[in-house]
């Protein structure tokens, strides 16, 4: 009698201790399909330089091997909109990419900044005039970053808020851009290089900051993409084309794929 009662209180905690796994897996997966999420940004979000880009998005340049893109095909959300864009500055982004927006929305994803602090201009400047010249403009750039910037970005950052109330929001970083003493035996000097990579350091410094004020997650892709920068052995960043100017220093689908999706992933 006493092993039957045993054998039934064995039963009975084992059938509950399924019952309660197999109902917190199917809540968890519930949890996960319920999720409406929104892509906005710039270039590295949109995916220039990974190719594949759909039609549709016309100069926007949207490419399916975007890491908005690869999240959700992984993921299956209940929504997804991606209205990032190349070129966005922050302007662009509260004046045309927040209308998928809303209390519903549970998950958003943003890399901005970069164009409003000259980023296409800088490597302008460094690739095709002297190393002062290079420097100087990356000096500009870093006084922007520090004077302007910040205040640009809280506009951004305040209107996700404002439409979307309830949502998590994931603030992406930019990589460095090079790997000093690397593998480059021409193209700029080291101490042009050096200067763009302390750039990128400013930028990424001042988003996060901005961020961490409004509440966001910040995500730096940085350690996901040491030992790929350029001039390293296995580089997931375009150095200068000149017959796709557009894709330069932009991440490839290597990048996307191996550095902003383990970043944006590890955080959402």
């Amino acid at each position: 009698m006493k092993l039957t009662r045993f054998a039934a209180l064995s039963s009975s905690l084992l059938l509950g201790a399924v019952l309660a796994l197999t109902g917190a897996g199917a809540a968890q997966a519930a949890e996960a399909a319920a999720v409406d999420y929104v892509a906005l940004g710039d270039s590295y979000s949109s995916g220039v330089g990974a190719g594949s880009y759909d039609s549709a998005s016309g100069d926007c340049k949207r490419s399916t091997k975007a890491f908005p893109v690869l999240w959700k095909n992984a993921n299956a959300p209940s929504s997804f909109a991606f209205t990032a864009c190349s070129g966005a500055r922050t302007g662009d982004v509260t004046s045309g990419q927040l209308g998928p927006l809303s209390t519903a929305t549970d998950l958003v994803s943003v890399t901005i900044g970069g164009n409003d602090a000259g980023f296409a201009d800088v490597m302008t400047t460094c690739v095709l005039q002297s190393e002062s010249a290079c420097i100087d403009r990356v000096n500009q750039a870093k006084a922007y970053v520090a004077s302007t910037l910040p205040g640009k970005l809280d506009s951004v950052y305040a209107a996700i808020r404002a439409k979307a109330p309830n949502a998590r929001v994931v603030v992406l970083g930019y990589p460095r851009f090079y790997k000093l003493g690397g593998s480059c035996v021409a193209g700029l000097s080291e101490n042009e290089r050096r200067a763009i990579n302390e750039g990128s350091d400013v930028l990424n410094e001042a988003t996060a900051k901005r961020a961490a004020d409004h509440g966001y997650t910040f995500a730096s892709v940085v350690p996901a993409f040491t030992g790929h920068e350029i001039c390293s052995s296995a580089s997931w960043l375009h150095s200068v084309n000149w017959l796709n100017i557009g894709e330069s220093y932009h991440p490839t689908a290597a990048g996307q794929s191996g550095g902003y999706l383990p970043s944006f992933r590890a955080v959402a």
